[in-house]
């Protein structure tokens, strides 16, 4: 495989880790005026970020209910998981399935060695081989990409800012009324609104890097379109509610759920046809080359 580094896509995480640091600077400032001193805003959002370093790939399981499953359970899907990964040049992932109708899948971990795949049993009913393979290696892209934990602290920050913005004025003590309170209320509101945009912005060119990398891996770009095809069409036919269930992961889904707050605001993901016609030109491209 002749895998070639995205300049642009280190170039943009970078860029999003210098100004989440630069908002954790500004964030731990506005809480020590909240809470009238620095260490214990300082040890929380420390705690918390060592916390969401070691532990994201078990939350990220959870919320969407998906367990680790050996190869006796998933035969097949280990397979495909260990063959993909070593086309890949990658130490083989944690396999995950989630029981749910919601045809998605979404890799998580702190690095390629701790990384996780995770597939929903909707998306193992509506796929054919080929199309499987190619959504697994967009997963495994992600992990060779390194763009799943920038995802994860730029979500954690967005979190906890938004946290502070709805739910502030209950957690002052003696700080509920007056300046204190408006200002690191309307400090976080911004970090929250920054960190939303980072996230959005990030995770839209990161969709294409992952497609291009899914092509270098399996040789296949249309199969990975078909698959692109496939679950975009059957995402009309899941219960609303069920969608909603599982939107605030859609920042790491291969296609994004079209339903909440995120959906109807402003989406992660670029749209699925103009993925698709990237992929059919870089088809075109490895047919001529």
């Amino acid at each position: 495989m002749d895998w070639k580094t995205d300049w642009g896509l280190r170039g943009r995480m970078a860029f999003t880790m210098f100004l989440l640091f630069a908002l954790y600077v500004v964030f731990v400032g506005a809480l020590t005026v909240y809470f009238g001193d620095f260490l214990f805003p300082l040890v929380m959002l420390g705690g918390f970020s060592v916390a969401q370093y070691f532990f994201s790939d078990k939350l990220a399981l959870r919320s969407m209910g998906a367990r680790e499953v050996d190869p006796d359970e998933y035969p097949d899907l280990h397979r495909r998981v260990e063959r993909l990964s070593q086309q890949a040049d990658l130490p083989k992932p944690t396999v995950a399935v989630a029981n749910t109708q919601v045809p998605n899948a979404f890799a998580t971990g702190r690095n390629k060695k701790n990384a996780t795949v995770a597939v929903t049993t909707g998306l193992l009913e509506s796929l054919d081989e080929d199309e499987l393979d190619g959504v697994l290696a967009h997963e495994l892209a992600h992990v060779k990409n390194r763009d799943v934990m920038v995802m994860t602290i730029a979500s954690f920050l967005s979190t906890i800012a938004f946290f502070i913005v709805r739910w502030g004025w209950l957690l002052g003590g003696d700080n509920r009324q007056g300046a204190p309170v408006i200002v690191a209320i309307l400090v976080s509101l911004v970090v929250w609104v920054v960190s939303f945009l980072l996230i959005r912005a990030l995770s839209r060119y990161r969709e294409y890097s992952a497609d291009r990398g899914a092509a270098l891996i399996t040789g296949k770009p249309g199969a990975l379109a078909s698959a692109l095809m496939t679950i975009d069409g059957r995402m009309d036919k899941v219960p609303k509610e069920d969608l909603r269930e599982e939107a605030e992961m859609n920042a790491f889904f291969i296609i994004p759920i079209k339903a909440g707050f995120v959906g109807k605001v402003a989406s992660t993901h670029p749209s699925t046809e103009r993925r698709i016609e990237k992929l059919r030109d870089l088809e075109k491209e490895m047919e001529t080359a």
